[in-house]
């Protein structure tokens, strides 16, 4: 067996589940055999949890060639994009997920993309920064008066709720105060609610933004080490201009924008399936054009994803494998596979090589 040839024919292909070179999301750290068997280790940078058995198939079939039996072992690890988040607890990737204006589905967006990171096997947690509309407490179903265990004078538990771990405003208000505080003291509360959660070893914590460019958004970009940032839009031509407004805002500050999301790109008939795009279109995907950027998907105007959020079971949850369900997923996955590519670059942290030819 030539293992230059094996080497030479991963590198020549795409991962077929984020469609990156798959030598740019994963690393070979094993590799031997001969013309009868073949043993290989990949370490992908990104969870495969949910796609092991279609990854394996792939490799099986473009493997074939060089050996009668090929023998796979995968397994993945998240590593930092930039630089990893550790204050009170920790987190490998930060990832801001805003909006330009409110109103386009961003805070149902950011929990169904960590549900879907989450099902795909990855330590993920939630942080709503919307300090004045906390909502990310009721769309994971916390129970009424939900309060975080206090750890120490300056320490506090995140809340555990669908498998991920969160924390909000939410959390430490009952849900008639309002939060009657100017820029600066809503800052101090995010930073706060950020540094002093003994978040647990994540592998991404998503940041669900207030909508705009304000004092929040600044506070967060500057003071936190943020691996990307992804924009939820609608395709009217309001909404781009305020998301536009975002991406502008977020590399300003030099925080890569990881992609956009479409929401309400169309309403499909429940009677006759026919697709009516009630917004406009094209919008997203001129948006992504126009600065180079990943359109990660685009999602239908559909009830049933406001009904289940409000109702404390969002809907990668309550319909996992449903055809919504899928399109989160297919995002999270995306997103995992930008970032999995940015380690790459950076510095890979990959286990070292070992390549045997006998």
């Amino acid at each position: 067996m030539n293992v230059n040839a094996v080497e030479q024919c991963l590198a020549n292909t795409l991962d077929p589940v984020v469609n990156q070179p798959l030598l740019s999301v994963a690393s070979i750290t094993g590799l031997s055999g001969d013309s009868q068997q073949l043993e290989l280790e990949l370490t992908f940078g990104y969870p495969i949890a949910g796609v092991k058995t279609e990854l394996e198939q792939h490799l099986q079939s473009l493997l074939a060639e060089f050996a009668e039996k090929v023998t796979l072992n995968m397994r993945w690890q998240v590593n930092p994009a930039g630089r990893e988040f550790e204050a009170a607890g920790k987190a490998t990737n930060l990832i801001a997920v805003a909006s330009g204006k409110g109103g386009v589905g961003k805070s149902t967006t950011t929990v169904n993309l960590a549900l879907a990171l989450a099902a795909e096997g990855a330590a993920v947690g939630l942080l709503d920064a919307d300090i004045y509309g906390p909502s990310i407490g009721q769309m994971l179903g916390a129970p009424e008066g939900t309060r975080p265990e206090v750890l120490s004078e300056n320490s506090f538990a995140p809340v555990k709720l669908l498998g991920i771990e969160s924390m909000s405003m939410a959390f430490l208000a009952t849900a008639d105060t309002p939060m009657v505080w100017r820029g600066p003291m809503a800052g101090g509360a995010l930073q706060q609610l950020l540094k002093q959660t003994q978040w647990g070893g994540l592998d991404y914590l998503l940041v669900d933004m207030p909508p705009g460019t304000g004092d929040i958004q600044l506070t967060l970009s500057q003071q936190a080490p943020l691996a990307g940032a992804v924009i939820v839009t609608t395709p009217q031509n309001i909404a781009l201009l305020d998301a536009v407004k975002g991406v502008e805002m977020f590399r300003k500050v030099n925080v890569p924008v990881l992609g956009v999301v479409e929401n309400m790109a169309y309403h499909s008939c429940s009677n006759c399936g026919h697709q009516d795009p009630v917004f406009g279109t094209g919008g997203g995907a001129k948006m992504s054009a126009q600065y180079e950027i990943p359109l990660l998907g685009q999602l239908p105007l559909n009830a049933s994803i406001r009904e289940q959020a409000d109702s404390g079971l969002p809907t990668v949850a309550a319909e996992p494998e449903g055809e919504i369900a899928a399109i989160y997923r297919t995002m999270a996955r995306t997103l995992a596979g930008k970032l999995a590519v940015m380690a790459t670059k950076n510095a890979t942290g990959f286990p070292k090589i070992s390549i045997d030819a006998d």
